[in-house]
C-alpha cells in the first residue's frame, strides 16, 4: 500500500488528531485526583503510546522521517488490545471492577477501550505493515509492562488511598485492592504471557495478510 497516498495521508491526519485530542484532555481533565494523575492507568499509558505511534505514521506518510517506527506500532496495537480484552471483560462482569461503580463518559471510554485502539490497530496491520518481525518488540514490551507494574505497586498504591480493598488500597484499578501480592504476581505474570501470545498473533496475521497482499501486488 502507498503510505502516501492521499487516503492514507487522510486517515493518518484522523488518528493523530483524535489520538491528540485524547492526550491533551487527559493532561487537562483526566482523572487526576490522586498522585500519579491518569497515568496511574494503563489505558492512558496505551494511549499516549498510539499517540507517539500515530506521530510517526504521520509523518513517514509526509516524508518527514524514513525510519518505520515498527516496534512502537507493535508495541502500541498490543498494549491497546490487552486494555481493551481486560477492561470489557471486567466491566461486562462488574462495572465496579474498573470504575467503582460509577457512571461512563461514553464518549470518552468508547474511544479509549474501543475506536482508539481499532484504528490503531488498522493502520498497523493493513497500512504500516509492521508485524514482520515482531520479535524486536518483546524486550521493548516486556520493559513498558515492567515499568507500569512498578509504577502501580511502588508510586500509585503508596501515595493513593482510594480505591480501597480488602486486602489493600490506592492500586490503580479496584480489583487489584482485593487480591494479595503473590495473586497479583501472578496475574502480573499471566498478562505479560498474554502479551507474548498477542505478539504470535499478530506475527501469524501478519505473515498470512502479507503473503496475500504481496501476491495481488499491494504490498
Amino acid at each position: 500500500m502507498d503510505i502516501r497516498s492521499r487516503p492514507v495521508l487522510y486517515y493518518r491526519w484522523v488518528v493523530f488528531l483524535l489520538a491528540a485530542g485524547y492526550c491533551l484532555y487527559q493532561m487537562l481533565f483526566g482523572a487526576g485526583s490522586g498522585p500519579g494523575g491518569p497515568f496511574r492507568y494503563l489505558t492512558i499509558w496505551a494511549l499516549f503510546l498510539s499517540f507517539y505511534a500515530a506521530s510517526r505514521m504521520l509523518a513517514l506518510s509526509e516524508g518527514r522521517i524514513t525510519r518505520r517506527h515498527e516496534v512502537s506500532a507493535t508495541c502500541a496495537a498490543v498494549l491497546n488490545v490487552m486494555v481493551v480484552f481486560l477492561y470489557w471483560r471486567l466491566y461486562l462482569t462488574d462495572p465496579a471492577l474498573v470504575n467503582n461503580g460509577g457512571p461512563i463518559v461514553w464518549w470518552l471510554e468508547y474511544y479509549l477501550h474501543g475506536l482508539g485502539p481499532a484504528l490503531q490497530i488498522i493502520d498497523a496491520l493493513f497500512i504500516g505493515a509492521v508485524f514482520r518481525r515482531v520479535w524486536r518488540a518483546v524486550l521493548p514490551l516486556m520493559g513498558i509492562i515492567a515499568a507500569y507494574v512498578l509504577w502501580a505497586e511502588f508510586f500509585v498504591q503508596r501515595f493513593n488511598n482510594r480505591p480501597m480493598g480488602s486486602v489493600t488500597s490506592g492500586l490503580p484499578y479496584p480489583f487489584l485492592n482485593n487480591m494479595e501480592l503473590s495473586e497479583r504476581a501472578m496475574f502480573y505474570a499471566v498478562n505479560a504471557g498474554t502479551a507474548l501470545g498477542l505478539l504470535v498473533v499478530f506475527a501469524v496475521l501478519g505473515a498470512a495478510l502479507y503473503r496475500v497482499m504481496g501476491a495481488r501486488g499491494v504490498a
